[in-house]
């Protein structure tokens, strides 16, 4: 089962120093329970400070005798200047490709990336699928809620369902309003794991 965590240091009290120092606390967590990718998604933060905030996120990592594997939330640049292992990229038209942020890393001289793909539609999880994409992040299962904002209604487990079979054979992580308990039902329904913020903050 893979376990998937999006990063959101906005969860937590303080300043930026005390957020920052905290979601480096919470990595700790993260790597001692087994989380399997851990996605630093913090689109606020210019590009020096957030490969310093990487740089700090791997060195928790890499004391892990099974170290997580962390990947950036639509920043190669980043990725590559930090040393991390991959990249998590959308796949809304216009985006960068797997085959450009692979080539990306191939001219930097390092090893093959990891790419995760979030995907909305059967159409956007066939062309991952197709882009050999290590993990599709499928969205949103149930409802999820939006700040200031109406809900954003979730597809059901039926339609994860299909995005599951049309993905096969890569893993699928199931995304939006994931918890402890509707979990499990995402696994029935054939998601390889599953993927939050909140599900893992704390």
């Amino acid at each position: 089962m893979l376990r998937y965590t999006l990063t959101s240091r906005a969860l937590f009290p303080g300043n930026e120093q005390e957020k920052q120092a905290a979601l480096l606390d919470q990595t700790a967590r993260w790597v001692a329970s087994g989380v399997d990718f851990i996605q630093l998604r913090e689109k606020d933060l210019p590009a020096a400070a957030l490969c310093a905030l990487a740089s700090m996120m791997l060195k928790i990592i890499n004391l892990a005798a099974i170290p997580a594997k962390l990947l950036i939330n639509s920043r190669p640049d980043v990725a590559i200047a930090a040393g991390a292992d991959g990249v998590h990229l959308t796949a809304a038209p216009g985006e960068l490709t797997p085959a450009q942020v692979r080539a990306l890393y191939a001219s930097a001289g390092l090893p093959a990336p990891v790419i995760t793909i979030s995907c909305h539609t059967i159409a956007e999880v066939t062309r991952a699928r197709d882009h050999c994409v290590d993990a599709i992040l499928f969205a949103p299962v149930f409802e999820k809620p939006l700040p200031g904002q109406p809900a954003l209604p979730g597809q059901g487990l039926d339609r994860l369902r299909s995005a599951c079979l049309a993905a096969a054979p890569t893993p699928v992580c199931a995304l939006g309003g994931i918890t402890l308990e509707n979990a499990p039902a995402c696994l029935q329904a054939g998601a390889a794991g599953f993927a939050g913020i909140r599900l893992f903050h704390g």
